[in-house]
C-alpha cells in the first residue's frame, strides 16, 4: 500500500487510547490497508522492529512487529500484524534500552516483562495466541503501550534514564 509519515512526539495522537477494530467500525479491507501501511512503513526504516497504528495516524488497536535477524531475539514469530491484542500473561522482568520512531532524539532504560502471552487476531481475522520471549516480548510490549497512549518516556524510572540517541554517519 504505502509508506506513511511517522507521527512525532508531542503530537496528541500518541497520547490517545486507541479504539478496537469493532468500535472504530473498520471493514476488513480497511484493516488490511492499515496492516499493509504498517508493514511498509516499518520496512522503510532500517533496523525498525515494530510500529503501532497511532504512529501512522490511525487510532485503532493494531501493531506490526518483526524481530527477524535481531541479535537479541530469542523467540521470533516473523512478521506479525496483530489486531486488538490483549495481554494474557507477563512473567519476569528486565531493564533494557529502548528507542522509538516517534521520539527520534532519545532512548531510555525501561523495565519490562521477559515473557508475554498475547491474544489477538491477524489482519484477515484469524485468532492467534502467541508466547514471546526476551527481545520479541519487549518489542511487543513497547508497541502495545502505544495503543494505550503510553510512550517509553512514561516507563523510565527517572529522567536520568533518558539519553540522547546516538547518531551514526
Amino acid at each position: 500500500m504505502a509508506v506513511r509519515d511517522v507521527v512525532i512526539y508531542p503530537d496528541a495522537r500518541l497520547k490517545t487510547v486507541c479504539a478496537s477494530r469493532e468500535a472504530a467500525s473498520l471493514s476488513r479491507d480497511r484493516v488490511a490497508g492499515i496492516a499493509n501501511d504498517l508493514l511498509d512503513t516499518m520496512r522503510s526504516f532500517p533496523g525498525c522492529v515494530g510500529i503501532a497504528a497511532p504512529q501512522i495516524g490511525e487510532l485503532v488497536r493494531m501493531v506490526a512487529i518483526d524481530v527477524t535477524g535481531a541479535k537479541r531475539a530469542v523467540s521470533c514469530h516473523g512478521e506479525l500484524v496483530l489486531v486488538d491484542p490483549i495481554l494474557v500473561a507477563l512473567t519476569g522482568s528486565v531493564t533494557m534500552r529502548e528507542g522509538c520512531l516517534s521520539i527520534p532524539d532519545f532512548t531510555g532504560n525501561v523495565r519490562r516483562a521477559e515473557r508475554v502471552t498475547v491474544r489477538a487476531t491477524t489482519a484477515d481475522g484469524t485468532p492467534v495466541e502467541l508466547e514471546c520471549d526476551a527481545y520479541e516480548a519487549r518489542v511487543l510490549l513497547h508497541e502495545l503501550d502505544h495503543l494505550d497512549g503510553l510512550l517509553f518516556l512514561d516507563r523510565v524510572s527517572s529522567a536520568r534514564e533518558i539519553f540522547p540517541r546516538k547518531r551514526y554517519q
